[in-house]
Order: C-alpha cells, then sequence, then structure tokens
C-alpha cells in the first residue's frame, strides 16, 4: 500500500488550490508561506507528478494537480464537518442544510415543518432552494428534496411525494364554462419541469382530440410552479397543479377544479443525498421523520 500524505500537506493543497497562492493559503492555516510551498513539494514528490505550475501572477494546478484535487477536497470537507458536528453536538444532532425545490418547499414541506422541529429540537435545519438538478459537484447541501427520476450513482434517494396534477382556473363571473369549452378557450398554462404535462392529461382523459394542436403550445411556459399557480388564479389560463399546492386558493374560491382526473408524473419528489451522508444523524434524523408522514 502507498504511503498517505499527511492532513497538513492535503490542506495547503486544498487552499493554495482555492486561493491559488501559497501566500494566501499561509495565512489561512496560519503556517509561513516557505512552509506550504514545503508541504505542497513534499506531497508532489510522495506523488510523483507536479501539481502546481508555478507563474508569476500565481498558481494554476495541473491537469493532475485537478483531478487529485477534486478527489480529495470533498473527503476534507466530509472531515472538517464530522469534526465540527462532533465537536458541538456529541453526536446527538447537528445542522442540516436542505435545499428543496422552491414551490414544494412554500405549499409542502414548510406547512409540515413544525412537527419536525418540535421532535427535533437539537437540529437546526437550515433551508435554501433551487431551480432544476442540484449539481452536486458543488452543492453545499447535505440533502435536497427533488423533482426528479430518483436515484442515481453516488445519490441515494427516498421518494416523499408523487406529483400528481389536476385541471384548475379562476372562476368566471356567471355561469362557468364546461370544461370542453374551458380548453378551448383559455390558455393552457405549462410548466418547465413537466413539459408534456397536458399533452399526457388531455391522453388519459379520453380528450385528447378536444384541443387543437396548437393549444398544446400556445399557452404560456413558466419555470416555477408557483408561477403556474398564481397565473391561474389571476385568470391567464389554466394549470395542471398538485392539489397541496391549489388547496389554498380552492378554498378561498380564488380557483375552480375543472375536472378530478388525474395525472400522475413520472418523476416525483425525491429526499436526495450524497451516499456516504446517508448515516449523518441529522440526515437520518430527517429521513425517518419524512417516511413518517402521510404524504397526501
Amino acid at each position: 500500500m502507498p504511503a498517505l500524505p499527511s492532513l497538513t500537506a492535503l490542506r495547503c493543497l486544498d487552499l493554495s488550490a482555492r486561493h491559488a497562492s501559497f501566500t494566501k493559503a499561509a495565512e489561512a492555516l496560519h503556517l509561513t508561506q516557505g512552509a506550504v510551498s514545503h508541504q505542497i513539494l513534499g506531497l508532489e514528490q510522495l506523488l510523483g507528478a507536479p501539481l502546481f505550475e508555478r507563474r508569476r501572477g500565481g498558481l494554476a494546478l495541473t491537469s493532475a494537480g485537478q483531478a487529485y484535487w477534486a478527489e480529495i477536497a470533498p473527503a476534507l470537507q466530509r472531515i472538517e464537518r464530522a469534526t465540527h458536528d462532533l465537536i458541538t453536538t456529541k453526536g446527538s444532532g447537528g445542522v442540516l442544510n436542505l435545499s428543496v425545490a422552491s414551490s414544494f418547499g412554500a405549499y409542502w414541506l414548510i406547512p409540515r415543518l413544525s412537527g419536525f422541529v418540535a421532535a427535533h429540537p437539537e437540529i437546526r435545519l437550515n433551508l435554501a432552494t433551487h431551480v432544476g438538478p442540484v449539481d452536486w459537484s458543488h452543492a453545499t447541501h447535505d440533502a435536497a428534496i427533488e423533482f426528479s427520476a430518483g436515484a442515481e450513482p453516488g445519490l441515494a434517494a427516498q421518494r416523499v411525494l408523487p406529483l400528481v396534477v389536476r385541471p384548475y382556473a379562476a372562476p368566471r363571473p356567471g355561469r362557468q364554462p364546461a370544461l370542453r369549452q374551458a380548453l378551448n378557450t383559455l390558455p393552457l398554462i405549462r410548466v418547465a419541469s413537466v413539459p408534456d404535462g397536458w399533452a399526457r392529461w388531455l391522453a388519459s382523459a379520453g380528450l385528447a382530440r378536444a384541443v387543437a394542436p396548437e393549444q398544446l403550445t400556445g399557452g404560456p411556459q413558466y419555470d416555477l410552479l408557483s408561477m403556474a399557480l398564481n397565473g391561474a388564479i389571476a385568470g391567464l389560463g389554466i394549470a395542471l397543479l398538485p392539489d397541496y399546492a391549489a388547496a389554498g386558493a380552492l378554498a378561498a374560491g380564488q380557483l375552480r377544479q375543472l375536472s378530478p382526473h388525474a395525472l400522475q408524473a413520472d418523476k416525483g419528489y425525491y429526499l436526495r443525498y450524497p451516499e456516504w451522508k446517508a448515516e449523518l444523524v441529522a440526515v437520518r434524523r430527517f429521513r425517518e421523520w419524512l417516511a413518517s408522514l402521510d404524504a397526501g
């Protein structure tokens, strides 16, 4: 087995790469610039490859250095995080940095979070939002609730909720138009995450021929489910919405459900996290709490 580099040498590499400077790395580590340079030279000798190109304007990683740093940087972050959590919580809780799809967080997760907070006061839950898939190669989150197909290599997944949608629109003055009339007179609001939603809903409802082809592509498209919800409330068209998002506006008389027929999307909302974080106390307890919920 080859000799392993020291943690000091790896930290010198990490900070030198981040700052493109031995001097700035030395300041962060409270070492001299010469000590950092010496650690890097020793690491290069151990590995048998140059890690940096020394330039007048600063440092630049070689291709070998870039590949090696990409592997060791996440490991150093894990060590730092695990050490911090153990010191501050003695293994009983910690911090959970969770990224959640914006609309799902606002309409489904946050109304239920008081249960988690009450059950686990030892865990501080920090929330961030995202649009689209999380870039796990750069993410600082511990976990994310994403609209996705589930697990991927290196990512574990637990389904939280399927996406089941029905058509909603704002009530109109006087007599409400029948479903077929509404479909042909109001724009069909599309959501970017489910681009074929309307075509699939119409087909499953036996209404594929009830709408002209240009209707399927002529309506507005929104990135966020919340935009589609508010667009429907504002009378901008018909939106396919999950009941949990539409329930408040429906109860307030701002929306009406045009049909009880539902479509379940191929993807769903999943709690996803790097496999190595599966047994972090905060991740495990949040995962168990989600599994205990009635996900309706």
